[in-house]
């Protein structure tokens, strides 16, 4: 089933805690969120260095104004290929039972849409080797595969 009237906006300062509830209702995660109150101090200094980033936007897909989903982009600029930009898509999350309905495909194709309207060169994102469901989305949606991330986890 599709959704017809997602809508796709910036988020907002109050749309804080909405956002931190999706990530902390995510068992694959593994990063540790938390609706705890006392942890709201560390998600909205977050936020005010998401929103005063030039290159960094933070996202809200809404439904009957409700928040269901997040992601957030970055722009990136290199050298490489005669020094384009890319966007890159970072935590994207659905709300768990709204899955499949089209919410995250909504919200990457507005994020491909603005990368196109912005002349970038590719459009990129990682994903957690267990979200196997989440690989197989991206795939339909036109990713490949590509390249193997490496991190390495600092705190």
């Amino acid at each position: 089933m599709q959704v017809q009237s997602v809508t796709i906006r910036e988020a907002t300062e109050d749309d804080l805690e909405a956002i931190v509830a999706l990530f902390a209702d995510d068992p694959l995660g593994g990063h540790g969120d938390t609706t705890d109150p006392q942890a709201l101090l560390n998600y909205r200094a977050a936020f005010t260095r998401i929103a005063a980033s030039p290159n960094e936007i933070l996202y809200v897909a809404e439904l009957s104004g409700e928040v269901v989903g997040t992601f957030q982009t970055m722009v990136t600029t290199t050298l490489t290929a005669r020094g384009s930009s890319s966007l890159i898509i970072e935590a994207v999350q659905a709300r768990a039972d709204i899955r499949g309905r089209g919410i995250g495909a909504a919200m990457i194709n507005f994020a491909i849409d603005k990368a196109r309207e912005s002349g970038m060169r590719l459009v990129q994102l990682t994903s957690n080797a267990v979200r196997k469901d989440a690989h197989r989305f991206y795939e339909r949606l036109g990713f490949s595969p590509s390249h193997i991330g490496f991190k390495m986890k600092l705190k």
